[in-house]
């Protein structure tokens, strides 16, 4: 009996180890290039991190019936495609540079954690000048790209794969869906019914360098960056 009872708990401390051990993986675009005689896909070169905490009481907006919360992005330059992806919880997940939010400051070491659903959309202001909290309320947003489960991201201490990774190649012959300088945002709420809580990893990211993309979950703090 002793002899099953240990294997038994070895087994469910290398599952443990398994779901601790699990690092998120270089971020790549799903652009692909010809390299002699090798087609690879173009890496992520510009990947913009924000650290959060997302909390009951806390959305934004009601969105069909599911509470919405934002991160704005101010995307500076013209670029061929954006990805987006996130992760909840952090976890011990360090990285660099990434922006910390107070919110998730105070709860880092927290648990919680949801099953992530994300969106990125696209408004029509194209200036920073033109940035106030009434023309964010009063302008038009057009989603571009949603994604619900990634099997690419690490799966979530439940050991489902519930984190969620999009990316979104600019139609150029679309005005309203090209990737241009302008606001955008991240939505993010949780696919299933109920509240979300937990920390969580937002990144945004383009294969060209981007510089003075600024991340920010209000937009007060955004205008402070830009």
């Amino acid at each position: 009996m002793k002899t099953k009872f240990f294997a038994l708990s070895i087994i469910l401390l290398g599952s443990i180890s398994t779901i601790q051990a699990q690092k998120l993986k270089k971020f790549g675009s799903s652009i692909e290039k010809q390299v002699g005689p090798k087609t690879i896909k173009v890496p992520y070169t510009d990947v913009v991190s924000y650290l959060g905490y997302a909390s009951p009481g806390n959305e934004d907006e009601v969105v069909d019936g599911k509470k919405f919360y934002y991160i704005y992005v101010w995307v500076p330059a013209v670029a061929p495609e954006l990805g987006v992806r996130m992760m909840s919880p952090v976890g011990k997940t360090k990285i660099k540079g990434a922006t910390s939010s107070k919110a998730y400051e105070e709860n880092a070491s927290s648990s919680d954690f949801f099953d992530t659903y994300v969106t990125l959309e696209r408004s029509d202001i194209i200036s920073k000048d033109n940035i106030s909290v009434d023309a964010v309320k009063s302008a038009k947003w057009v989603t571009l790209e949603r994604n619900d489960d990634s099997s690419e991201m690490p799966k979530q201490p439940s050991g489902n794969s519930y984190n969620s990774l999009l990316r979104y190649k600019s139609d150029t012959g679309n005005p309203t869906k090209a990737l241009t300088v302008g606001l955008y945002r991240i939505g993010f709420t949780t696919y299933k019914t109920g509240e979300v809580k937990g920390t969580f990893l937002a990144e945004v990211a383009a294969p060209v360098k981007l510089p003075g993309v600024v991340m920010a979950k209000t937009i007060e703090d955004l205008k402070k960056g830009l």
